[in-house]
Order: C-alpha cells, then structure tokens, then sequence
C-alpha cells in the first residue's frame, strides 16, 4: 500500500526532519504534506502507545489527511525504566534538551549499571480506515558526560557500539535508530495489507 499524501504529526523540527528522512526512503509515501496547523495536542496517555495515537487520530481530524505521529521514551533500568512516557518533560513541562540531559545525569550519579533502550512507538491513521501501530527498539547506555554534536534530546548520553547518537552522521543514526526501526516495521506493515 502507498500513501498519496501524509501529514507528519510533529511540531518537533528535530524529529520531523529524521522521520522524513526515512519515511521518504523508505517509498510508502507519495507527497509530505507541509504547512498545516493544528491545535496542540497534550500528551495525556500513560504508553507511548496511547500517545502517539492520540497524536495521530487528532491530527488526522484537523486535516482530513492520513496521519503519522511517534512518542519515544528513554528507558533507563536502573531507574525502573524512567524517564519512559516522560522523557520531554523529565526535567520539567518547559524543559530543554539540555534540562532534561542534566536532570538525567544527575539521577544517575554513582550509579554503575546504565543500561538503557530508546523506545519508539508510530502511529498511522488513515481517515475511515484502520490505525497501524508499530514500534522500535534500540538498547545501549547512558554515559557520564555528552558527546558529539549531531542529533538531540538525549542522543549526546546515549552510546551504542561505543559511540553516542550524537557522534552518528544523519545516515549512521538513521541506519540504526528506535524511530528508523519504527518506521521500518509500520513500512512492513503496511505493505502487508
């Protein structure tokens, strides 16, 4: 199945450009729509399952456009899997990337074992049709201090093969991502029906 016309359910600049980075590699989609405005939607569900459709019924509904949307959460063991469904506003509801990389640090100060995933759930909805849901997992540690200069959120503390999303070009962290292997099992699902 190939989607003529997608709306990309984000006001997140960063997470806009990886998701279209992939989803147009990937050959699902005909056309992006941009330049559409749509309410805020809160995150109000406790998964990133619950939020991600949430996104995408809304944006879905104030389009009239079939609808992607994702939620991610970082998942820390020795924090019981925080900061999870939270991870934008770990450090706060008006928290930086940089807050919420600190807050992070400080929460794991001293602690040894830093075992951690990034998980990503997407959400497609297609008006009058059913809803798709898919998810991306990739496992790795947080490390005690950022470093690299390419990504966002938490990818400068979060290392995989001895290197951290941030130190991957675009085309590294797209080849390995939580959100790229998302994007990759909706594609999959997708193309099953």
């Amino acid at each position: 199945m190939r989607i003529e016309r997608l709306v990309v359910a984000t006001k997140n600049e960063d997470k806009l450009r990886e998701i279209e980075a992939v989803l147009l590699g990937l050959g699902l989609v005909n056309e992006l729509v941009a330049g559409l405005d749509w309410s805020d939607v809160e995150e109000t569900e406790p998964t990133l399952e619950g939020n991600a459709l949430l996104k995408a019924r809304a944006v879905a509904g104030a389009t009239g456009f079939p609808s992607l949307a994702d939620d991610t959460g970082l998942e820390v063991d020795a924090l019981d899997g925080a900061p999870g469904v939270r991870s934008a506003r770990y450090a706060g509801d008006n928290a930086s990337y940089a807050d919420n990389v600190r807050f992070l640090l400080q929460e794991l100060a001293g602690v040894a074992h830093r075992s951690a995933r990034f998980r990503t759930v997407m959400a497609l909805v297609i008006p009058n049709e059913e809803e798709i849901v898919a998810e991306g997992v990739v496992e790795g540690r947080i490390i005690d201090t950022p470093r690299g200069d390419s990504g966002f959120g938490y990818d400068p503390v979060f290392e995989v093969d001895g290197r951290t999303l941030a130190e991957l070009s675009d085309g590294e962290k797209n080849a390995i991502s939580h959100r790229a292997r998302a994007l990759r099992a909706l594609a999959e699902k997708l193309r099953g029906r």
